[in-house]
């Protein structure tokens, strides 16, 4: 049997032409180390096959170069989108993500914080600020860096957009179009902080404007195509239907349209459909689909940025809000 004998730090200190001090400080501390040596040592170690041994290196720096992101679902654009965007991030400061997702579970949430922190993640990027007080004890306690995205709190830097706002723009178009008779077709409520609060904004937009949208003509379904096409479906059952909906999410809304052109109905000219996110699927079916932007690419490169500068001791903003606004196309009109 042939050995091979490993690649050791030394190995690749002198096929990059520097010391093993500076090869150690660019595996630990790379924003210590000019951009040209970085480079060099990472391309040696390339192509020497050297792989740092984990314990060592966290032991020797005190950090495992890893951050934990915690999702209620990976089965969402919106998420996955996020979660690139945080890893491009941070893989540019040597850093690796590592993913959990709770199926919008709290018990299960806290169960994947407490993995990843046993793990010894140097930070961690949850969705949201509604989770028992136990999870928040628990992730006070760790004394890590912690970043909260879409919805926030005061406890821990968080990156949100305001989702009562992308509730309020969605409805405020349509009543600006002319519709009184407005559904929505929303995820489930329970532990999504981001439905609540875009439903509380479309029913805040229909009040100022003298109208109501009462709980029958509001369905929690699954984020998911088919939830919005069963949605849809029960919206036009109703003794007098919408003339609009709103999706609680892109996915949602986009099912709408699905379920209505099955029933031979025009959109927008019978039936006019608006979500919120802007994934990019929206601006590509027929018709396309009008939505509230939401910076989602953003969301995970700001809090990529916000947990290592607060890895590195640096004062970070507290709450950073992302703009949001209506993308209109067409599938919204004016009631006839």
């Amino acid at each position: 049997m042939v050995t091979h004998r490993k690649v050791k730090l030394l190995d690749v200190a002198r096929h990059a032409g520097v010391s093993a001090a500076t090869v150690s400080r660019a595996i630990a501390q790379p924003e210590l180390v000019s951009t040209e040596t970085l480079a060099r040592v990472r391309s040696s170690a390339i192509h020497l096959g050297y792989v740092p041994d984990g314990a060592a290196r966290a032991l020797a720096s005190g950090r495992s170069m890893t951050i934990g992101a915690v999702v209620p679902t990976l089965d969402s654009a919106i998420f996955s989108r996020a979660l690139q965007s945080m890893q491009l991030t941070l893989s540019q400061q040597g850093y690796q993500l590592l993913i959990a997702s709770h199926d919008y579970s709290a018990a299960a949430e806290a169960e994947a914080v407490r993995t990843l922190l046993t793990r010894g993640v140097d930070g961690l990027m949850l969705v949201g600020a509604q989770r028992p007080e136990t999870t928040w004890e628990m992730l006070r306690a760790s004394g890590i860096a912690v970043v909260l995205t879409w919805c926030g709190s005061d406890r821990f830097a968080s990156v949100v957009v305001d989702n009562e706002k992308a509730g309020r723009l969605a409805a405020q178009h349509l009543i600006e179009l002319g519709h009184k008779r407005i559904g929505a077709v929303i995820g489930a409520l329970q532990f999504n902080d981001r439905q609540a609060a875009r439903l509380a904004g479309m029913r805040a937009a229909l009040s100022d404007a003298g109208l109501d949208l009462p709980d029958w003509r509001v369905t929690e379904q699954p984020l998911t195509l088919a939830g919005g096409r069963t949605g849809c479906a029960l919206m036009l059952a109703l003794e007098d239907p919408p003339t609009a909906v709103i999706g609680g999410i892109d996915i949602l809304a986009i099912g709408c349209i699905e379920e209505a052109h099955s029933r031979g109905l025009a959109i927008p000219g019978a039936f006019s459909v608006v979500g919120i996110d802007d994934i990019e699927m929206s601006g590509h079916i027929f018709p396309s689909l009008t939505s509230v932007h939401l910076p989602v690419g953003r969301i995970g490169e700001i809090a990529a940025n916000c947990l290592l500068q607060n890895i590195a001791g640096e004062a970070t903003r507290r709450v950073i809000d992302l703009p949001i606004e209506l993308a209109p196309r067409k599938s919204t009109a004016r009631v006839e």
